[in-house]
């Protein structure tokens, strides 16, 4: 098993430390594409996985959910959270044994996360209706939102397609937030689609954190880009930096590193690849 750099008191320690400096854009590798953002003060959640319901659901099938990473932190040890975000349905960024935990010791928290999936979320985390904020990208009811002074802007998110409820709205979310100077893109689930670096590329990302798990038919499950594609990606869209994720959980889902960080060598694209658990920084000079 792969035991994280910083987990559980060792991690809220360092996010205390870290919120005593008072500036800068910080965040955590939870797991997944689970990321934890503090910045003013503020702390945003980005689509965490801190549970073994998957493990668990899957135990005995044909498709095991193994886990190869120990557990960063409990989500109920998270109790300083304002805002939680999931990109679409799927358990590892949907999941209600983190996303139940999280609302209880946090009574004010909200939730961003697509229109098309609100039942869902309301289902799935326990949370009422006025404090979960719907968007959708280029549609009803909005496209954006600003809480807890992170501006949140849905675009749109391909897992492996640009799928639509009957409604028309997206199904899968990427997210860029904005705070301050700063600006991350949080992809969600994604595959490379046609116009993705054009729509992004007016951002310019301080960091974009993007999925490198790829995708193989004898997974059975929907795919995402590789780290090949990632690094291109983040160099079309002039990222600042950008880090990985979505490895490193299930064994049968993974992919190593080693390509994404060889492409953003060839390509000159800025990287980090932080451990489970490790701090990334930004200090806006």
């Amino acid at each position: 098993m792969i035991r994280p750099l910083l987990q559980e008191d060792a991690l809220l320690s360092d996010i205390a430390a870290t919120r005593a400096l008072g500036c800068g854009l910080h965040l955590w590798w939870l797991g997944q594409s689970g990321y934890l953002l503090l910045w003013n003060g503020r702390f945003l959640l980005l689509d965490p996985y801190l549970s073994d319901s998957l493990t668990r659901k899957y135990a005995g099938t044909d498709k095991p959910h193994v886990r190869i990473s120990e557990r960063v932190i409990a989500p109920e040890r998270l109790d300083f959270v304002d805002v939680v975000t999931s990109s679409h349905s799927h358990t590892d960024h949907l999941d209600p044994e983190t996303l139940q935990p999280l609302a209880r010791v946090n009574p004010g928290l909200v939730m961003v996360c697509p229109e098309a999936i609100r039942t869902t979320a309301r289902e799935r985390s326990g949370l009422p209706d006025e404090r979960i904020l719907g968007l959708d990208a280029d549609g009803s009811p909005a496209a954006e939102a600003t809480v807890s002074g992170f501006r949140i802007v849905a675009v749109p998110a391909a897992h492996e397609s640009l799928d639509r409820d009957r409604a028309g709205r997206h199904l899968y979310l990427g997210f860029v937030v904005q705070a301050g100077p700063f600006t991350v893109y949080h992809a969600g689930d994604t595959v490379l689609y046609p116009g993705m670096a054009g729509r992004l590329g007016r951002w310019t990302p301080t960091v974009a954190l993007l999925p490198i798990n790829g995708r193989s038919p004898e997974r059975r499950v929907a795919g995402n880009l590789n780290g090949r594609e990632a690094a291109q990606v983040a160099k079309a869209i002039g990222a600042g930096c950008v880090i990985p994720g979505h490895y490193d959980l299930f064994a049968f889902n993974t992919a190593s590193p080693r390509e994404f960080q060889e492409t953003c060598r060839l390509l000159g694209q800025p990287a980090a690849v932080p451990r489970l658990g490790e701090r990334w920084s930004a200090s806006g000079d």
